[in-house]
């Protein structure tokens, strides 16, 4: 028998001071990018992290398209990263003609695996980008030494990593460029929104420039220049303080929003880990080193075909369950704009299994309970 109510995949975070900031940033008569709110997350971001710089943008696409400006991608150039990944990954470094080379996962985390990186490495590398995948950090020890060895820039797509960590640093703050969204399906939202996060304060003005449509806008509010000028390729990849003010609420209570959506990922762990032990499914797997954020819970099943029944399974009962990233090296444009390297042995059959389970916060524990009854129900436990 169908459920009345529905559980839905996702619902944007929302704690409550983000009206009242929103308000606020109204109230201030300022509403364009780069005010009060706008610099209250930046700050909040570097001291969370470490990083010298951090800058909101308009969208973690557009602060990947910042770091592909900032690496001087150009035509003919090389990028390393995953084919399981969101097509923003590939796009921003594909816009500057650069070629993407995508490299096999690893079935455990689903993250690049670093062990076939340098193989992929030709005089055209410029770049490698590695993904968290899930929050879950990348083997970020290696990629750094391979990095280095072949004068690489690393760009992390921590789009889903804020908040989580690597031998206790955090993901974004592990590279030369990190990138985070505040998409609404993401822990932290502002409905569209992402940040750059820039290791090396020598890159700090250039980022200013590129986010400020290629002026020196921000130089000359600060009193560096006497006039602003046109004076290199950028785009308006600053959020209004409408977004910035809603964020910044999250960010303010950022542990609140870790530890309930943690504690849902326990919960779905701790009741989906007898049909693991019965080898019925697989469950996420996170390595020693890593700290995750609870960004997902995923599973994995046997095949495509049980993946598809399950979900059919779980929507007949009123639970909106989804499967992820189709590898992007399948895509027409993948085809067109990049090439895999070596055998796809994990990237196309992991992605055929994997599905996610409703997570958000303020998921309802009776709700988290009905979905897991329902898994069990679908596999006769």
């Amino acid at each position: 028998m169908c459920r009345a109510m529905k559980i839905p995949f996702n619902q944007p975070p929302f704690v409550g001071p983000e009206i009242d900031y929103v308000r606020k940033a109204v109230e201030s008569g300022r509403i364009c990018g780069d005010g009060q709110f706008n610099q209250k997350c930046h700050a909040w971001l570097e001291q969370k992290t470490g990083v010298a710089r951090a800058l909101l943008t308009t969208s973690c696409t557009h602060a990947l398209e910042m770091s592909a400006l900032l690496c001087n991608i150009q035509p003919g150039d090389e990028v390393i990263m995953p084919s399981f990944t969101f097509v923003s990954t590939a796009d921003a470094f594909a816009m500057r003609g650069a070629k993407c080379v995508f490299v096999d996962i690893r079935p455990d985390t689903m993250n690049i695996d670093e062990k076939l990186i340098e193989d992929a490495i030709t005089e055209k590398t410029k770049a490698i980008v590695p993904v968290h995948y899930a929050g879950v950090g990348c083997e970020m020890d290696t990629i750094n030494a391979i990095a280095k060895k072949h004068n690489l820039f690393v760009i992390e797509d921590a789009a889903q990593g804020m908040m989580a960590t690597y031998k206790g640093r955090s993901l974004g703050a592990l590279g030369d460029f990190g990138c985070y969204s505040f998409h609404e399906t993401k822990n932290y939202s502002m409905g569209e929104g992402g940040a750059i996060l820039i290791a090396d304060k020598k890159y700090s003005d250039h980022a200013e420039i590129i986010r400020e449509k290629g002026t020196n806008r921000v130089q000359f509010h600060r009193g560096e220049v006497d006039k602003y000028t046109w004076v290199e390729l950028g785009s308006s990849y600053l959020p209004s303080e409408l977004n910035a003010a809603y964020l910044y609420a999250e960010l303010e209570n950022a542990q609140k929003i870790f530890d309930n959506r943690m504690a849902s990922w326990k919960a779905y762990r701790e009741r989906l880990q007898p049909l693991a032990d019965a080898g019925d499914l697989q469950l996420p797997y996170i390595p020693a080193e890593c700290s995750h954020n609870a960004h997902m819970f995923y599973l994995k099943v046997a095949n495509l075909k049980t993946r598809t029944a399950l979900i059919a399974h779980l929507v007949k009962n009123g639970i909106l369950a989804v499967f992820h990233y189709v590898p992007l090296h399948n895509a027409p444009a993948g085809k067109r704009f990049g090439r895999f390297n070596g055998e796809d042995r994990y990237t196309t059959h992991e992605s055929d299994r994997l599905l996610r389970l409703p997570m958000f916060y303020g998921l309802k524990q009776d709700d988290l309970e009905f979905v897991c009854d329902k898994v069990k129900e679908f596999f006769g436990k």
